[in-house]
C-alpha cells in the first residue's frame, strides 16, 4: 500500500468518525467515498453493514467505478453510494424551492449548487452521467426527495461543505416551521456574501473557496 493511499484511509476513516459525532448518519445508508490517485480510477468506500463510528482506515474497501473490490474483502459495498441523508437536508430536497438564501451560511451556495431530480434507488448506472451533469462545477448538489451531495479536493474539505449545508438545511427547516413569512435578501447581496465568502475564509478552513470548486 503506497504512503499516499494509507493517508487517505486515515483521513476519510477520521470524515466517517466526524460524521457518526455529528449525527449526520442514517445507520448504514449513507457514504462517503475518497478517489485514489492514479490512473486506475479506484475510489476507498465503507464496508456496507457497519456504523461510521466502525469504520477504521483498514477496513475501508477500495472499488472501481462500477463499484466493484478490486482487493479482497470481507465486506460487502453498496454500490448507490456518495450521498448523506440528514434530517434537514432530505427536508429540504423535499421542498421545491431548494434551499432558500436566508441566512449567511445558507448564501454562501448561492449560485454554487447544483440539483438532480428523484430517479428511484441510484442503482442505474445510466444515471451516473446525469448526476455529474447536474452536479457541473458546482462543490454540492442537493438530490431532491433523496439527500445531500457534497465533493472536495480532500475528506476535510468535501465533510466541511456537507457541514455547512446541513446547517444551512437545518436554519431553513426551522424557519418554515414557524409559519410566517420569510425573508431573504435581494440577489446582489447573496452573490455578495457568496463572493465575499469564498475571499475571506483562510484555505486551511476553506468550504466553498479554491481551486476545483
Amino acid at each position: 500500500m503506497s504512503s499516499e493511499e494509507l493517508r487517505l484511509r486515515r483521513e476519510l476513516a477520521a470524515v466517517y468518525r466526524l460524521v457518526a459525532h455529528f449525527r449526520m448518519t442514517d445507520l448504514i445508508f449513507t457514504h462517503i467515498s475518497a478517489r485514489l490517485p492514479g490512473p486506475e480510477h479506484h475510489f476507498l468506500i465503507n464496508p456496507y453493514g457497519l456504523l461510521f463510528e466502525e469504520i477504521t482506515a483498514s477496513n475501508l474497501v477500495k472499488i472501481d467505478l462500477s463499484g466493484h473490490p478490486v482487493e479482497e474483502s470481507p465486506h460487502p459495498v453498496n454500490p448507490a453510494g456518495f450521498v448523506i441523508h440528514t434530517r434537514a437536508g432530505c427536508a429540504v430536497a423535499a421542498q421545491k424551492s431548494g434551499l432558500l438564501p436566508l441566512n449567511q451560511i445558507s448564501m454562501e451556495f448561492y449560485g454554487r449548487l447544483g440539483y438532480h431530480d428523484y430517479e428511484g434507488v441510484a442503482l442505474n448506472l445510466a444515471e451516473q452521467r446525469r448526476l455529474v451533469g447536474d452536479l457541473g462545477g458546482h462543490p454540492a448538489m442537493i438530490l431532491r426527495n433523496h439527500g445531500l451531495l457534497t465533493v472536495g479536493e480532500t475528506p476535510a474539505q468535501a465533510f466541511l461543505r456537507m457541514y455547512y449545508l446541513d446547517k444551512a438545511c437545518e436554519i431553513q427547516t426551522t424557519a418554515t416551521a414557524t409559519g410566517t413569512p420569510l425573508l431573504t435578501p435581494a440577489p446582489g447581496i447573496c452573490e455578495l456574501t457568496a463572493t465575499v465568502a469564498r475571499r475571506v475564509v483562510p484555505p486551511s478552513v476553506d468550504s466553498l473557496g479554491g481551486g476545483g470548486s
